[in-house]
């Protein structure tokens, strides 16, 4: 078998992840309506801050501050506070993707699973642990403790440390997000498998190693190369 370890991207890999529903769950707790426009204006702030984040120019706690800042103001209630109680919602309502825990369960006995996310800590064990997902999970890597989110080749160097592997022809990373998942694998060096469920053209600068549309599609590209 060519891959030993497989490293998985968490949120709309492995998870659903519908904020919107998480917001709305939190914000029920503080008797706010939260409405599609409310939505709309947090997405706007969210998604600048995210690219901001991936490219380095900003750390997670302003990022989680950022993005609730305006709610803080107008609910006196601490913008770290609120994104915690964000993060605990999206717990409450986390689903994985179909498909995925009959895949990891399958993958299991055959090689070591690790995610690798620019999510935040607080969020990742115990949404493994509500979803039963946690048995075949040997590693969590987030960005917030590395330090630097993907596609920044260090927490991929970092994951390779922490797993103690360091033979990089026998790792895969899986991941949707062509521009932090399979750039940062490109710039490690290590095969790439890109969760493309929408059909869409990667840059000319990123290369994955494999596409596939549905997460089912990962089986056959592990078992190809068993002898």
């Amino acid at each position: 078998m060519k891959y030993q370890w497989i490293l998985f991207d968490a949120d709309e890999t492995l998870f659903h992840f519908d904020d919107k529903a998480g917001l709305q769950h939190m914000f029920q707790q503080y008797d706010v309506a939260f409405s599609e426009e409310d939505y709309l204006a947090y997405k706007y702030i969210n998604n600048q801050v995210w690219i901001d984040y991936q490219n380095g120019d900003t750390t997670a706690d302003i990022l989680k501050t950022k993005r609730f800042l305006s709610w803080s103001e107008r609910l006196s209630i601490s913008p770290l506070q609120l994104n915690s109680e964000f993060l605990k919602s999206m717990v409450q309502i986390c689903k994985p993707l179909a498909g995925v825990e009959t895949l990891l369960q399958e993958f299991s006995s055959h090689v070591k699973m690790a995610i690798v996310t620019n999510g935040f800590s607080e969020l990742q064990k115990a949404r493994l642990d509500r979803s039963g997902l946690s048995e075949y999970i040997s590693a969590v890597i987030t960005s917030e403790h590395v330090g630097v989110a993907k596609p920044d080749s260090k927490i991929f160097h970092y994951t390779l440390e922490q797993i103690d592997h360091q033979d990089k022809a026998s790792v895969l990373m899986v991941g949707d997000n062509v521009h932090s998942d399979i750039l940062g694998a490109n710039k490690v060096g290590i095969d790439s498998c890109w969760l493309n469920r929408k059909g869409e053209v990667a840059p000319n600068h990123i290369k994955p190693t494999y596409q596939i549309k549905e997460i089912s599609e990962l089986s056959p590209i592990l078992f190809s190369n068993v002898s």
